[in-house]
């Protein structure tokens, strides 16, 4: 090898050691989650006008709850405590989900939300940070969460058609992107995974926006990805009305390197697929349906808010939580993928929404990146054993 060789292989090697590793993407997701989950808690529901007028401009942070002190009462919201850095049902969700990842330690399915996620639901107190106080998570979720707890527990449904019959929302995609952490690399088998899960949560295009922003997670867990890649992965996934609505958000975001003048223009993009309606606190008949000509509008405006970002993790979230709408689940979302593709979540953030909603936001991290790699090392030996056996068969042999 020659000195220039040398030099060459040496600076490919220095390039690949500063990536970020499995651990730093699984970190950057999880806790990018949670962080834009707590900054869109307090501005939920609102349009990007009555933000502005609200705080006196955009959001560039953490802020207080809409109706200040008055928050135990005050209607829409009373009794949650949504601001000052608390997290909301996205990320208790999430973390429950990769409590489920622990104790089972392999790929999950519809059984597994039956048999670990809703027991953890209904039977372990912890603290739920908008209600400041300890316990049982379901006391905190939406009806639409609640589900989960009426169809399996109660009602004794089959896990893999439980989602049917709830309304169609963002909530099983808005935690599933512990699915595609565990399959990171890999987005159509955490698509395929997450398809799987959400059938006992959600149906129609509710299940299918779980199954993608799964896959975009994965895909941005990829060495090399960038938001066009990411776009591109959930493209070639994605069916029906929610194809439709990320190709053509995302075609408006491409022309916007700012939220402010992409805000009306996203907006604007979804709104033919979005089934709630202009005035996000009185949905429309249609509301939460099933269609195959719909989306949720979480997803598109979140991958929307990734490339107008560039996929830098700030703006991502500060561009989701000032459109509003339901902009805890959208920051919640834009904040996994920008995290999953390396963009670092701001210290002061994190540090500031830990201690407010006196959370642990790296242990999650931790413990989904062992299991993470444990599952890949099952998958490993069930590929390689179908390998052989398929090659006994007299089927073609591998060549690697």
């Amino acid at each position: 090898m020659t000195p220039m060789e040398s030099k060459g292989l040496k600076e490919q090697e220095s390039s690949r050691s500063s990536l970020p590793g499995l651990d730093d993407r699984i970190t950057g997701a999880l806790v990018g989650a949670a962080v834009g989950d707590a900054l869109g808690g307090p501005v939920e529901g609102y349009s990007p006008d009555q933000i502005a007028e609200r705080h006196g401009g955009r959001v560039h942070g953490i802020v207080g709850p809409w109706h200040g002190d008055a928050w135990r009462t005050a209607r829409p919201l009373a009794p949650y405590h949504k601001g000052d850095g608390h997290v909301t049902d996205d990320t208790l969700m999430t973390h429950a989900l990769v409590r489920v990842y622990a104790r089972v330690r392999d790929h999950l399915d519809a059984y597994a939300i039956a048999d670990h996620l809703v027991p953890d639901l209904m039977t372990n107190p912890r603290w739920i940070p908008e209600l400041e106080t300890e316990t049982l998570p379901v006391h905190r979720l939406f009806l639409a969460e609640k589900w989960l707890v009426a169809r399996l527990a109660h009602g004794h449904a089959d896990p893999r058609e439980a989602g049917v019959g709830n309304i169609v929302n963002c909530g099983a995609a808005m935690y599933m992107a512990p699915v595609g952490l565990v399959n990171a690399a890999d987005p159509a088998a955490a698509y395929a995974e997450a398809l799987d899960i959400a059938g006992a949560h959600q149906s129609s295009y509710g299940r299918e926006a779980a199954g993608v922003l799964a896959a975009a997670v994965a895909a941005a867990a990829t060495p090399g990805a960038t938001p066009d890649s990411v776009v591109t992965a959930c493209l070639s996934l994605a069916k029906d009305g929610t194809r439709e609505a990320i190709e053509k958000v995302c075609e408006v975001a491409r022309g916007h390197s700012d939220f402010e003048s992409a805000l009306r223009p996203l907006r604007a993009a979804v709104a033919p697929y979005d089934t709630v309606g202009p005035d996000y606190r009185a949905p429309s008949l249609a509301a939460r349906r099933p269609s195959r000509l719909h989306a949720i509008e979480e997803l598109p405006i979140a991958l929307g808010m990734v490339l107008v970002s560039g996929g830098d993790y700030r703006h991502a979230v500060l561009g989701a939580v000032n459109y509003g709408r339901d902009c805890d689940s959208i920051a919640t979302m834009a904040g996994a993928l920008a995290g999953a593709l390396g963009s670092a979540v701001p210290e002061d953030w994190a540090k500031t929404v830990a201690e407010a909603s006196r959370l642990d936001l790296w242990e999650p991290a931790r413990t989904l990146a062992e299991v993470a790699r444990e599952v890949f090392e099952r998958d490993v030996r069930r590929r390689r054993a179908h390998e052989r056996a398929f090659t006994a068969l007299g089927g073609t042999a591998c060549s690697d």
